[in-house]
């Protein structure tokens, strides 16, 4: 059973940085598509970033292009987002995504797109 496990989430003021990462257990993580997103109370989950099974390619909501990174350690099972310069909109619950390989990537940043998910980590941004 495929289990995505985030961290790095926490309080910040407006300006500062966070790295959020998602452990990848249970199935061959190289062999999974994957993407952040994020949740605020009374909001839809939006996409934020998304990454290709080997890093060769990325995708950025325009809200974050510029200021967040993603990136993946295949070695250690590891996906990562560099938040910097981070602003009051930016607070919420940010969520790891995943899709096996096989399945349709035509759209990374939708939520419909991912099929296996993490119970998320909390980041709060004071201005």
């Amino acid at each position: 059973q495929v289990q995505l496990v985030e961290s790095g989430g926490g309080s910040v003021q407006a300006g500062g940085s966070l790295r959020l990462s998602c452990v990848v257990s249970g199935d061959t993580y190289s062999a999974y598509y994957m993407g952040w997103f994020r949740q605020a109370p009374g909001e839809e989950r939006e996409g934020v970033a998304a990454i290709h099974t080997t890093g060769s390619r990325t995708y950025y909501a325009d809200s974050v292009k510029g200021r967040f990174s993603i990136s993946r350690d295949n070695a250690k099972n590891t996906l990562y987002l560099q938040m910097n310069s981070l602003q009051p909109d930016d607070a919420s619950t940010y969520y790891c995504a995943g899709l096996r390989s096989g399945g349709y990537w035509y759209f990374p940043l939708s939520r419909r797109t991912y099929n296996y998910w993490g119970q998320g980590t909390q980041v709060t941004v004071s201005s």
